[in-house]
């Protein structure tokens, strides 16, 4: 049975992870997480003078190849240090903070909300689709993107068998949603419905990610992420150094002509607000 979670210890988690590894992240994942953008716009319809809302904005790479459509775009992220990046290399686009769960706009303001992986780092995701509805004008469109399941993106699933395997998987951590619940059609389906939408759409859009190293894929999981990291974080520093020898050995079975490219497909699911 999984454990109760507690919305606020786990929204403090999570925010104390970006706020740490937030350019650690986008230093090894933005490669990856970015090559699904294009299909989640087409998916919403992003085009010229479209007003899109970008929640979960992080560094602000959706937003800006929302802007590059001509799309009026706002970005909005919990972190002020994600806030500060997305600023920095985007300063011709807004972007402001604000939670997912309580989004800081009117109702009916938007003709799209996209969410690029943010949905697995929400206490209460229900609401940040409820918040994503009331935001959005009738008509209007929701898009967001996950991980597909570990048989498919290959390097959660190295992770996670090398701790399940020589770490404890189960060390105290704040719980929160289960990683890979939107990684299912079908709940997203119903998650989706329940929260007032209509029309739902799923694909699994391919994605490589591509290291000079094993070694350097390992680091992308340590140094860059707050959940998955936490993990391997919380571990002994043997236990530590044991999963890592085990990640970098079934890492190195993807080299392809001194590169490393593991297999990382998203779920990308879209729905209609009638």
């Amino acid at each position: 049975m999984s454990e109760p979670i507690d919305p606020e210890a786990f929204r403090d988690f999570e925010y104390a992870g970006w706020q740490r590894f937030a350019r650690g992240y986008h230093d090894n994942f933005a490669k990856l997480t970015t090559q699904v953008i294009g299909p989640l716009l087409d998916a919403v319809n992003v085009d010229e003078g479209v007003r899109v809302l970008d929640v979960a904005t992080g560094a602000g790479y959706a937003a800006a190849a929302a802007a590059e459509r001509r799309a009026a775009v706002i970005g909005v992220d919990f972190s002020e240090v994600q806030v500060a990046m997305a600023r920095e290399q985007y300063p011709k686009i807004a972007f402001r903070e604000g939670d997912a769960e309580a989004l800081p706009f009117d109702d009916e303001s938007f003709d799209v909300v996209t969410i690029n992986f943010g949905m697995l780092h929400f206490p209460q995701p229900e609401r940040a689709v409820a918040e994503a509805n009331r935001v959005l004008r009738a008509g209007g469109r929701i898009g967001f993107t996950v991980w597909a399941m570990p048989a498919h993106a290959k390097g959660l699933d190295i992770v996670l068998r090398a701790i399940e395997e020589h770490g404890d998987p189960n060390v105290p951590l704040p719980p929160g949603p289960p990683f890979f619940r939107f990684s299912d059609s079908d709940e997203c389906r119903r998650v989706l419905t329940e929260g007032g939408f209509e029309q739902p759409e799923f694909t699994q859009v391919a994605q490589i990610w591509r290291f000079p190293s094993p070694h350097e894929f390992f680091k992308a999981f340590h140094e860059g992420t707050p959940r998955t990291g936490a993990l391997l974080r919380a571990q002994h520093p043997e236990v530590l150094e044991t999963i890592r020898m085990a990640i970098v050995e079934a890492a190195s079975a993807y080299e392809t002509k001194g590169v490393i490219e593991i297999p990382m497909p998203a779920v990308l699911a879209s729905a209609i607000k009638p």
